[in-house]
């Protein structure tokens, strides 16, 4: 039987074994532009709720498989992350009232979590994550029917996922077009690896530092709904520098001694030092029984009865119908979305994807009790599409895939409207806006019978390689011979934080010579990644 401690560590393990190998997930990018980041996004996804794991003990599988569920969904970051925490929600759903799991449990949980991946998402395509799941857990549930050991209907389960996932280039052409894999399902393999791993009593360490193992802060323990959640009134802190007259035992007396004063005890021993979290009602007892194992520094009380109080002070007052969040990189494109009408800015785009969290966060900070959220890249709107459910607000989600869809949103909303009128206008208005950008080679490779070289300047139009030259201005005539075939009256040019004003102008020139009655207007963008991000209406 697979206990709630043993999901945990489970957890915890694929949580190292995913950050450990995010690099070479992120190399499998079919796009040679540097977006390549499926290992990143669900490393930190599943990270969240290793951090969480680190400090619960002794609760049902249920109870841990329902908090990992729902640590996930928070810092889900994009859609690979957030297919990877509805898997973990629809396996919470699985193992729901569970004390532990046998193989019959763990098939069903399995099934489950596939149904919640599956109808989540509107069209899934087959050759991703969704299949190599899917694939697995559909075999698994009849080999569990057997008389199978929890070990190994787990190992069966990943067995299954690594022969689909060998498969997906089968399945998707522009994977067998660049020679990989699926990341996203690689990246599913990797955490089940860690996981199965664990269960074989080898458990995943991280190759590097983990941020998580000594935090910096303890504030995320400090969240209570109502002032009557607060039983020990005092979050204490300190680090203790220990000397070699410390009883034998490390910091297990401690922390023992703790619990009984007070709750959320987290106690880390590296070894030198102690650091302590401890709510408690007797600060001056937690501080007393550590001097026991040596002198005290960088100590810390805060009276959270107080804390709450100011914080629900702090809580913006709905006094508006409509407000507006929109995820944006570069000082340019931030203070443009604010120039119209913006209330909050998430920090993000490509290659930097903010967690389901952030944008509730930014959502929560609004005084409007309409919320409409802009994403503004495709791989942002599933994690803002999460965040609906998890905010106090009416929140409506524009799919914006890129920068200029979503000033041309801006451009379209009527606050006259009713939510859903608004929000429909918006999204016909997108339509009507063509994107294209300039980025460079993040590493050699072909692609759709092009060769390119690490370092080469890539054009694209609406997402796709369209053109690779070593010159930009070069290729600039080359995307607006094609750009320019369908037309353009209004031509907006943001460029980035490695191109200066004067490189823009001259790139502004070179259009204004191909579209002698277009409207062109060159703006900072200031945005990493993207040398130029153009839009042609």
């Amino acid at each position: 039987m697979i206990t709630g401690n043993m999901f945990r560590d489970m957890v915890i393990s694929a949580a190292n074994n995913i950050e450990n190998q995010k690099n070479s997930i992120n190399a499998l990018n079919v796009f040679p532009v540097p977006d390549g980041d499926t290992g990143t996004n669900m490393s930190l996804t599943i990270s969240a709720a290793a951090k969480t794991m680190r400090n619960v003990n002794d609760k049902d599988i249920s109870e841990i498989a329902n908090m990992v569920a729902s640590s996930l969904l928070k810092g889900a970051r994009g859609n690979s992350g957030v297919i990877l925490s509805l898997l973990f929600r629809g396996i919470a759903k699985g193992l729901a009232g569970q004390q532990s799991a046998d193989s019959k449990t763990l098939a069903k949980a399995f099934t489950s979590g596939v149904s919640a991946a599956y109808g989540a998402v509107m069209k899934p395509t087959e050759g991703t994550i969704l299949t190599v799941a899917r694939v697995a857990a559909e075999n698994t549930s009849v080999y569990a029917q057997k008389s199978v050991s929890e070990r190994d209907t787990f190992a069966y389960y990943l067995d299954m996922a690594k022969q689909t996932l060998e498969k997906t280039p089968d399945m998707l052409p522009v994977l067998k077009q660049a020679n990989v894999v699926d990341a996203g399902g690689k990246g599913l393999v990797v955490i089940l690896e860690g996981m199965l791993s664990c269960l074989d009593g080898k458990p995943i360490e991280s190759s590097g530092q983990v941020e998580a193992e000594i935090p910096a802060d303890f504030s995320e323990f400090n969240i209570f709904e109502s002032e009557e959640d607060i039983v020990f009134a005092y979050c204490t802190e300190y680090i203790v520098n220990k000397e070699s007259s410390a009883p034998k035992n490390d910091s297990s007396e401690l922390r023992k001694y703790l619990e009984s004063i007070g709750d959320c005890v987290v106690v880390v021993d590296d070894g030198e030092i102690i650091k302590v979290h401890v709510h408690t009602n007797h600060p001056g007892r937690a501080f007393e029984e550590a001097l026991r194992f040596g002198s005290l520094v960088n100590m810390k009380v805060e009276n959270m009865r107080e804390q709450f109080k100011e914080k629900k002070a702090e809580t913006p007052k709905i006094d508006k119908k409509y407000g507006f969040v929109s995820v944006a990189a570069g000082e340019g494109l931030a203070n443009l979305f604010k120039d119209m009408g913006v209330d909050v800015i998430v920090e993000g785009g490509q290659t930097m994807n903010p967690s389901t969290d952030d944008i509730v966060a930014a959502i929560e900070k609004t005084t409007a009790e309409n919320v409409f959220v802009l994403p503004n890249n495709k791989n942002i709107i599933m994690a803002a599409q999460q965040a609906v459910q998890l905010s106090s607000r009416n929140v409506i989600v524009i799919g914006t895939k890129t920068i200029p869809q979503g000033i041309t949103a801006l451009l379209n909303f009527d606050d006259s409207l009713e939510p859903e009128q608004a929000a429909e206008a918006m999204t016909d208005a997108i339509g009507s806006v063509r994107t294209a950008q300039v980025t460079y080679a993040a590493r050699d490779s072909e692609f759709d019978g092009k060769e390119i070289h690490e370092g080469q300047l890539l054009g694209l139009i609406e997402g796709k390689v369209s053109y690779v030259e070593d010159s930009m201005d070069t290729l600039i005539s080359e995307m607006f011979k094609q750009l320019l075939k369908d037309g353009g009256e209004f031509i907006n040019i943001y460029y980035g934080e490695n191109v200066t004003e004067s490189e823009a102008e001259k790139t502004g020139q070179i259009i204004e010579a191909m579209a002698p009655d277009a409207e062109v207007i060159v703006l900072p963008g200031g945005q990493p990644v993207y040398h130029y991000i153009f839009s042609i209406e």
